[in-house]
């Protein structure tokens, strides 16, 4: 079976801001031929992940709009434990931001569409 996303671990939950904790195996499927001898989570993952997860947790998120101020700041590698924060900022926007023993990874801006009435 292909793993697609890491072990998980909720570190925190409130309206506003969840804390993952993500423990980052070798097994994982993006892995595969990302430069085979030296292995680095793609940044379309990372991003991937936080919408991902931001669905998840926040379940009133509609469409993805806009990604903005995105950044990766240090590769990912198996074996790497990070610490996933979302926060909803404001109502159609979720920051997220990668961190590992306290130094930031990677960041961005999530813009989601307006609810939209059915």
């Amino acid at each position: 079976m292909t793993k697609l996303f890491p072990t998980l671990t909720l570190l925190s939950q409130t309206e506003q801001q969840i804390s993952l904790q993500l423990d980052i195996s070798a097994d994982i499927h993006w892995f595969a031929g990302h430069f085979p001898d030296a292995p680095v989570l793609p940044g379309v993952t990372q991003l991937d992940w936080a919408v991902h997860y931001s669905r998840q947790y926040f379940p009133s998120l509609q469409q993805l709009q806009a990604v903005e101020v995105l950044k990766f700041q240090q590769m990912i590698r198996p074996g790497h434990q990070l610490l996933l924060l979302l926060e909803r900022s404001a109502e159609h926007t979720t920051l997220f931001s990668y961190s590992r023993n306290g130094e930031k990874v990677a960041s961005g801006r999530l813009k989601w569409s307006p609810a939209t009435d059915a």
